[in-house]
């Protein structure tokens, strides 16, 4: 799908990129490991032959991690634990379109970066159209449900170097090479 494909595109340039930066520059392709639109980040990051890493849960109907997780970094875990080590680690968020798990992560890490509960990272909503129609967010304003400077939560983006030019202007980074 187009998604399959951004999603792979997005994980190959993070990569490339990273794998020419100093190491404490470095960014890892981290993804649920599931099947879709992870295995697409993961496969991208493996393309471009950096390590990656799959945080699978326990599930009855999931096997275990995709095909393309460096395997010494393949981990399962139950729900909370697996979100606990995604957000220690995490550099920055950028959700694909998904469904309940996704919205699920996604308004976590939301809540726990406005609450202050965990230190700001990019967080990329990618697919703007996708995004717009499923959450509307000025009815949440309008509602008084969130604050307006919510919306400086997260940013859309449209194109893997879209999304990547964020992060990296986030952080303040160079370009690499």
């Amino acid at each position: 799908s187009r998604h399959y494909e951004q999603a792979r595109q997005f994980a190959h340039l993070v990569a490339t990129d990273s794998l020419a930066r100093e190491p404490k520059e470095r960014m890892t392709i981290c993804t649920g490991g599931g099947p879709g639109i992870m295995e697409a980040a993961n496969r991208g990051a493996f393309e471009a032959g950096a390590p990656n890493v799959g945080l699978s849960i326990a599930l009855p109907f999931e096997a275990s991690g995709n095909q393309y997780i460096t395997p010494s970094l393949s981990f399962k875990f139950y729900f909370a634990l697996r979100k606990m080590h995604f957000m220690m680690r995490a550099k920055a968020l950028v959700v694909f379109p998904g469904g309940f798990g996704t919205l699920d992560e996604l308004f976590e890490v939301m809540t726990l970066v406005q609450t202050g509960k965990s230190r700001p990272v990019p967080i990329i909503l990618f697919g703007a159209d996708y995004w717009k129609r499923l959450i509307d967010f000025d009815l949440l304003i309008e509602e008084g449900t969130i604050s307006p400077e919510n919306l400086d939560l997260f940013r859309y983006k449209d194109t893997p170097q879209e999304a990547w030019d964020a992060i990296q202007g986030f952080y303040r980074l160079s370009s690499a090479a």
